[in-house]
């Protein structure tokens, strides 16, 4: 159903129907429908996180490439939904607001784990912040990519992959990340 509409556009008692239980038995397990709209966000974070877990089989540009044409699948198959999250009425609740900052920032902790860099503490904050911005550049250029298509999928995956090293302004990090 979420592939299709947002999910503040489906009803409680559609997904009661869908699961084939009672509307009761649903608010058994979630007070609210807000409760369960969070408990959906946060197993679709968690898909999205698994679905884009590093392949450490890859050297580091490529494990980056592989990555990242695996979010653009993941957001596409998801687009409606993933459209409504990030820029629909659902975007404004300050619960979700805080699911989505928690999904961004393990993503933040994944590429900076697998950074080949000691980084320098006094340098960390500069790069976490960095790599931030690159996540928010990526959402940003993803959703008017969804809506409008403008390049080709293919395009838009070297887009996304190149424009790293420009953000993180390491050179250390923008060599590895060279192919």
């Amino acid at each position: 159903m979420l592939r299709d509409r947002a999910l503040e556009d489906i009803s409680v008692g559609e997904i009661a129907d869908k699961a084939g239980i009672s509307r009761g038995l649903l608010f058994h397990y979630f007070a609210s429908k807000q409760d369960f709209h969070l408990a959906i966000v946060q197993y679709a974070n968690a898909e999205l996180l698994q679905r884009t877990a590093p392949d450490k089989s890859l050297d580091l540009y490529d494990m980056l490439r592989d990555a990242v044409t695996r979010y653009i699948d993941y957001v596409s198959e998801n687009r409606t939904s993933y459209l409504a999250l990030l820029r629909g009425p659902a975007s404004a609740s300050p619960e979700l607001v805080t699911l989505v900052a928690q999904t961004r920032h393990a993503l933040v902790d994944r590429i900076l784990a697998e950074a080949p860099l000691e980084i320098d503490p006094t340098d960390r904050p500069r790069l976490r912040l960095a790599v931030r911005g690159w996540i928010a550049f990526v959402e940003e250029t993803t959703l008017t990519w969804l809506r409008e298509e403008p390049i080709t999928r293919e395009a838009l995956v070297e887009m996304l992959v190149d424009s790293l090293p420009a953000l993180a302004l390491n050179p250390i990090l923008a060599a590895a990340l060279r192919p």
